[in-house]
Formats: C-alpha cells, structure tokens, sequence
C-alpha cells in the first residue's frame, strides 16, 4: 500500500488494533502496534524496524524496537482474537498445516541451525517456522505459528540465555509442533472442518494417528513408496502348533506394496478427468483415481495392536481402511501425487480432489507474508522478539484480507447508484 492507501484505512486500522489488541494493557503499546502494522503495510523493499522508523511520520525507531524486542506483551491473545475474527470471514474448506524457512548469516539469531531451507531448496543457516493456516479458494489467513528448535538449541545453556528462550521450551519435531497448534486452537473452542498438509507431515503414520484419535478428518499428500494393503486383503492366522501356548495371531501373509504399486496396477483407464478450480491461466485440470486401502508398517500396526489388546486381549489383524487419492495427468508417463484421507467412505472424488488441492491458497500467504508484509525482515535474534514480530506480520494480513474481503460500498456518483427509472422530461 502507499501513504495515500494507508492515510484512508487509518480509522479502520484503528478499530481493528483496539480490537486485537485489546490484551495488550498499555494505551502507548497499542499505540506502537498501530505504527508497526502501518509500517509493515506501507509499501517498501525492507520491513526491518529501521527502514519502516524512517518510512513512517510518527515512526521512533527505538520505541518499535522496544515494543517488539523488549516488551513483555503476550502474542498469544492476540493471536487468538485473529482467529476469533477471520475463521467466520473466511468460512475454511479446510487448516492446513506447513513451514517455511527464513536464511540466515551467523548462529545466534533464536533457532538458526544448518537444515533444510525450503527458500533455498537445498541445506543451509536458516530458521524454520511451522504454521497452521485456515484456507478456502478465495482466502486464506495463519491461525498460528511455532518457531522449530532444532535439537543443538535444546541443552545450549548460553545461547539459550541470550535469546531468552523459555526453560520449558525444549526440540520437538515437527509434526507435534502441528499437533500443538491443533490442540491450543481446540482449547479456544476452534476446530478444523479437514486438515490438509504435504507429504513431508503426510507421511508421518504417527502424525496420522493422532489426527485419528483427536477425531480430525484429514487429506495428507504421501510419498510414493509409502506401503498400504489393497482394501480387500484378509489377515490369516496359522494353525496353532500343539495344545499348548498362546493362539498364533493374524496378520497380512502377503508384503503391503507401495502406493504408487497399486496406482500403476489400476491403468490409466481407472483415473478420470476432473477440474478442481479456475486459475489465472484458465481451468486447472488433471486425471484422479481414488481407492480405499489399508496403510502398513510398524508404526501404523503398533499402536492398533497396543490398543485392541488392552480392550480385547487380542487383535484380529484388520487394519484400518482410508482413501488413497491419486493424480496421473494426461501425458504422464506415472502417476506424480498421493494423498491418504480418513474422510468417510461416500466421500466423492471432486471432493477428495478440492481438499488436496486447497494447499495453493498457503503459497500465497507465504509470498505475500515474507514479500509483501516483511515475515522474513525480522532483524531481532531473541524469541520474544520473534513471536511479537510473526504475530504483527499475521495481524498486517488479517487487516488486509479484511480489507479486501469486505463488501464494496459504489461511490455515490457511480452507475449503480443511480436511479434505474429514466426521468420524466417536463
């Protein structure tokens, strides 16, 4: 936005950070907040606090440097009246869960470590972010955040004193940092409709299952070489040796084949042509098959067993069933995408489909975010700092989904305005 743009927003933006930043118990630190979210809005190639001071008319460097770096305001209040405002004005088809990485020199900004920077698709200094986001096709907003403290942080008692990292903060992968999320927005009475995530979650059986036990319906993209039994498989039990010792259980005879075995097993004429949305370049078109499969492996078939035995005593061997959803596009030589969902059996296949494919709307968020809204300008190295800074960044989007979301009031010269009657000519 330009100075102009914003000037015209700043009675609105005013009611919005008395609004969401109702928590925050100063009167001069809402104040700040106005100023910082203004800077973060106004257009400009850097959003660090220095270069937004010198942007903004009322903006002091060193007061938003100590409203975001040494100000002891809680985000987490702020984050939920965010959501209290944007889950009814988006109405999400579905949460998604994902991360996004932020490169960074030296090694005592909060979290940096050498890992996997999906920015710079490669390994490298960096910070990682995972991030809850609800989602529908017109749009979309981060519901929260957890910033991954990789395990080289967890016992490094200097630079966990410098960067103020809390004592209960310890590593957690990255799939319970998800399910974290999940559960502090279930505390505020907010639950997914479906829960959506790429294959680097998707994956994970463990995540998977407690998706399953939170009663959550999901749509997770796999790898292919995940394994899965096809629906109609039967565990068998051998016969029992002698009279003595315990009934020999039931299991799968035969090896489960990977998901991309049993896709290549249904030919190309099983998978049907469908359109999930219009793009900006037209009709976004691809070829789906959906089938209901039994996903294996240990960490699927240990819990269950764990389980049944301590209701039953004993397991019949039957492994739960789900929809495997698969994408060949036309001129493939295979097929490229899988995803697993839970959803129930009547679910159709434009369905499956939709929920799949709902994961471009966080793509957009991020650009808009780090580009756009300065997400990866923070210049502060403590986790205070941090969590204030991501949590302006996501009241700056709110504010502006808002913004473009609300109805559009015709100027009062506009044709719309004007009487549809033709005028009586005297």
């Amino acid at each position: 936005m330009d100075a102009h743009e914003v000037n015209r927003v700043r009675a609105e933006l005013a009611l919005y950070v008395a609004d969401v930043f109702a928590s925050v118990p100063r009167k001069d630190q809402r104040a700040k907040g106005d100023c910082y979210l203004r800077g973060l809005m106004l257009d400009g190639r850097r959003k660090s606090i220095q270069a937004m001071a010198a942007r903004l008319p009322d903006g002091n460097e060193q007061n938003l440097q100590q409203f975001v770096n040494q100000s002891s305001w809680d985000p987490e209040p702020v984050q939920r009246r965010i959501a209290e405002r944007m889950l009814p004005l988006i109405g999400p088809t579905a949460w998604v869960i994902d991360d996004v990485s932020v490169p960074k020199d030296g090694r005592m900004s909060v979290a940096v470590a050498p890992q996997y920077c999906g920015a710079l698709g490669k390994r490298a200094n960096c910070q990682v972010a995972v991030s809850v986001h609800a989602a529908s096709d017109t749009a979309s907003c981060p519901l929260q955040w957890r910033l991954f403290l990789p395990q080289e942080w967890a016992s490094d008692t200097d630079r966990r004193a410098i960067t103020r990292i809390p004592p209960g903060v310890t590593h957690r992968e990255k799939w319970r940092l998800a399910l974290d999320m999940l559960d502090t927005l279930a505390a505020w009475g907010m639950t997914p409709p479906v829960v959506v995530a790429d294959a680097a979650y998707g994956t994970n059986a463990h995540l998977r299952a407690a998706l399953n036990e939170r009663g959550l319906a999901y749509v997770l993209a796999v790898r292919a070489d995940v394994s899965a039994h096809p629906f109609d498989a039967q565990p068998v039990a051998p016969a029992r040796n002698g009279a003595i010792g315990c009934w020999p259980q039931p299991r799968y005879r035969q090896a489960a084949p990977s998901v991309a075995a049993l896709a290549t097993g249904l030919g190309q004429g099983a998978f049907t042509p469908l359109t999930w949305r219009n793009g900006s370049r037209g009709e976004l078109r691809s070829r789906f098959a959906a089938l209901r499969v039994r996903p294996a492996g240990k960490a699927v078939e240990r819990p269950i067993r764990a389980a049944a035995s301590a209701e039953q005593g004993w397991w019949d061997g039957v492994l739960p069933d789900c929809w495997l959803l698969i994408e060949w596009p036309g001129g493939a030589e295979a097929p490229t995408d899988y995803w697993l969902s839970n959803l129930p059996a009547d679910t159709s296949l434009p369905d499956l489909v939709r929920l799949a494919k709902v994961r471009w709307r966080i793509e957009h968020d991020y650009r808009e975010l780090k580009h756009g809204l300065g997400l990866d300008h923070f210049e502060g190295r403590s986790w205070p700092g941090w969590h204030h800074h991501v949590t302006l960044v996501t009241a700056a989007h709110a504010f502006l989904t808002e913004q473009r979301l609300a109805p559009k009031v015709p100027a009062p010269d506009s044709p719309s305005t004007r009487s549809s009657t033709p005028s009586k000519t005297p």
